[in-house]
């Protein structure tokens, strides 16, 4: 008998998480391993779609498998691996290929964006990279997926392809995917720039805080976040024209788990002096604990490629019976 819901998402493999990424989505992710049953996934297939050094995709993957698994996710309780132990995701991105339309990618302002002004150099790779996230959910027969706004256009793309499919062939082989609407993701922005994600790409480490972070370190980047004179105020609305205060309010809710309206409640009309040393204390409280984890099980690669790989056996027995499905759908004599 199949979940009531299953919830297939990833993570690309680019490095450690920051504090985003952990407010954003991981402790989502931790909640929704309570509702469901989940698929997470470390997507390096799709980070070869640009240019990478092996050795460290390698090394990242582990490391962000560790990050993971210190920040709460379960192993025992979701299915944690990464894309490619689980040939099948390759296998049947080449499979619905044959469904999906040039125009369809065409339209993919992701693709835009990563490619710049030299669409003819980049790779078919990344062309092509929303197809492979249809095959990441299709895949699994996924019910949800957890999307944010830069990814609604992809999840889109999935359902037209599965119910193309699913008429060309005459069949019910795929599930169309809903969007997982979960309480409202902290949406955390850059430390020297409130109008910027908090990002791993930004050359500045002050920009973030990560979470192999230790406690002064975390502390000295709190403390040198761009701010203005000004006294936090008693309502959101006074925040609207002042991003960096805004962003540390967001950001202090997020680690008490409360709504910033209660954090301006404690500090209105003080100034960041007393607020960034509290804000310090919360976020060394929430990865403390997360950071020596981190840090512990990075060590061990022989247990991560363990869980890796329990993860991706349990990934493949949901999955192959639906890529034989899709072989059969398709009249092709794969053998399955």
């Amino acid at each position: 008998m199949r979940p009531a819901m299953r919830v297939v998402s990833g993570i690309q493999p680019t490095g450690n998480l920051h504090l985003g990424n952990y407010l954003g989505a991981i402790v989502s992710w931790v909640k929704m391993q309570e509702e469901g049953e989940c698929l997470f996934f470390l997507a390096d297939l799709h980070a070869i779609s640009m240019p990478y050094e092996p050795a460290e995709l390698a090394s990242a993957t582990r490391e962000m498998t560790a990050a993971l698994i210190a920040s709460g996710i379960d192993p025992d309780k979701a299915v944690l691996f990464n894309q490619s132990r689980v040939p099948a995701h390759a296998e049947l991105q080449w499979l619905l290929c044959g469904t999906a339309r040039i125009g369809w990618l065409n339209r993919m302002t992701q693709f835009k964006d990563k490619s710049g002004k030299n669409r003819e150099g980049a790779s078919i790779a990344l062309f092509a990279y929303p197809v492979l996230q249809a095959a990441d959910v299709l895949l699994y027969r996924a019910t949800h997926v957890p999307v944010g706004e830069d990814q609604k256009q992809h999840l889109e793309l999935a359902r037209d392809i599965a119910e193309k499919f699913n008429f060309d062939t005459g069949t019910e082989t795929f599930t169309l995917p809903e969007p997982y609407i979960g309480e409202t993701a902290a949406r955390i922005m850059s430390l020297r720039n409130g109008s910027a994600k908090m990002s791993k790409s930004d050359p500045s480490d002050m920009s973030r805080i990560n979470l192999a972070d230790d406690a002064d370190t975390i502390a000295k980047k709190i403390r040198k976040a761009r701010t203005d004179p000004e006294p936090l105020p008693e309502s959101l609305d006074e925040l609207n024209d002042r991003p960096e205060a805004k962003n540390l309010v967001a950001i202090f809710a997020a680690l008490e788990q409360v709504a910033p309206q209660a954090i301006l409640d404690r500090f209105a009309g003080k100034g960041f002096g007393d607020f960034k040393p509290a804000l310090a204390d919360a976020t060394v409280a929430t990865l403390a604990p997360i950071s020596e984890r981190f840090n512990a099980l990075r060590e061990d690669t022989d247990a991560l490629d363990a869980i890796l790989e329990k993860g991706a056996e349990r990934a493949k027995a949901l999955g192959t019976p639906v890529l034989a499905d899709a072989y059969r759908a398709l009249g092709l004599l794969s053998g399955r």
